[in-house]
């Protein structure tokens, strides 16, 4: 990934990780309101599982010029969602929800730069996850 893909995200992300709690609610709205399927996938706290979500992003962000130690979790979330019921094609929809999700925390903020450093960081952490989960 390139210095500015890099720098793009984790200063996006500082934001929304301020609004974490808003913006994890605001992420699952968004997700269940394109595919309510995947709701039955989610058990448990809400809320528990949405502060799990954004310290994995948080996480996920902060290792991104560390390759070699991102991978292997990201391998090992990817076996786990397995077990979950999470097919290849939610992975689409996860992205979708998680721009739009970006875009309504961010507003103005959301330039398309920084959309296209996130579609682009997500799309290799997306990348590495299917293709662990197919193996």
């Amino acid at each position: 990934m390139d210095p500015q893909t890099v720098t793009l995200v984790r200063t996006s992300w500082k934001s929304v990780a301020g609004i974490a709690p808003q913006a994890a609610a605001l992420f699952y709205q968004n997700l269940f309101a394109a595919d309510p399927a995947l709701k039955p996938l989610f058990r448990g706290d809400m809320e528990q599982q949405g502060a799990k979500l954004m310290q994995m992003i948080g996480a996920a962000v902060g290792k991104l010029n560390d390759l070699d130690t991102l991978v292997p979790i990201l391998q090992g979330l990817a076996r786990r969602h397995v077990d979950y019921g999470v097919k290849d094609a939610h992975y689409d929809t996860v992205g979708g929800a998680l721009l739009q999700t970006l875009g309504q925390g961010l507003g103005p903020a959301f330039t398309p730069d920084v959309k296209a450093a996130w579609t682009s960081v997500y799309g290799v952490m997306a990348g590495v996850m299917r293709d662990a989960a197919k193996a």
